[in-house]
């Protein structure tokens, strides 16, 4: 019998470097909402390829559980071996950015990248026409994409919900 993606109760790490600035934001925010998910969240610290692997091996010890990867330079420059180990553990994971289920990752919830460029390079034509980079506003993403790999979820033994692959702006299969 598969098993639905959300369980009643789940444990999630929160695996990234807490070096990285934006760290304590997002683990802020998953720890905010994840009663109202039935969620558990585990801080999981790694800063290289070794506390990944410890992390993540240390974490399948436990009961039920998942993964959480936001945007992070230790898990997006050791996408493989994330990959891999979520499989090997056969772990569901989320990621922040699209290129992780497009190379076999579940899923990922993240800003729409060609989006942000942009708007990015918008800015850069503001500034070679001569606007002052201090004098331009900040700007936030508008616009985030969810994708799912459903090859994934079945290798996994997992169902995903029909309403996230109705919302889902990509499913790969």
């Amino acid at each position: 019998m598969l098993k639905e993606i959300a369980p009643q109760t789940a444990r999630v790490a929160f695996v990234a470097n807490p070096e990285v600035a934006i760290y304590a934001y997002f683990l802020k925010e998953a720890q905010r909402v994840a009663p109202s998910l039935r969620i558990e969240v585990v801080p999981s610290p790694v800063q290289s390829s070794a506390d990944i692997e410890r992390v993540i091996g240390e974490f399948t010890r436990g009961a039920d559980g998942g993964l959480f990867f936001p945007p992070n330079v230790a898990s997006d420059s050791n996408r493989d071996l994330v990959i891999s180990l979520a499989a090997k553990y056969r772990l569901p994971a989320v990621y922040g950015f699209r290129f992780f289920p497009a190379k076999g990752g579940l899923m990922s919830y993240g800003v729409d990248e060609v989006a942000l460029f942009a708007q990015a390079a918008s800015y850069v034509d503001r500034i070679l026409h001569g606007e002052k980079p201090a004098d331009l506003p900040v700007q936030a993403p508008t616009k985030y994409e969810t994708i799912v790999n459903l090859k994934t979820a079945k290798a996994l033994g997992l169902t995903v919900p029909p309403t996230l692959l109705a919302i889902a702006d990509e499913v790969i299969e």
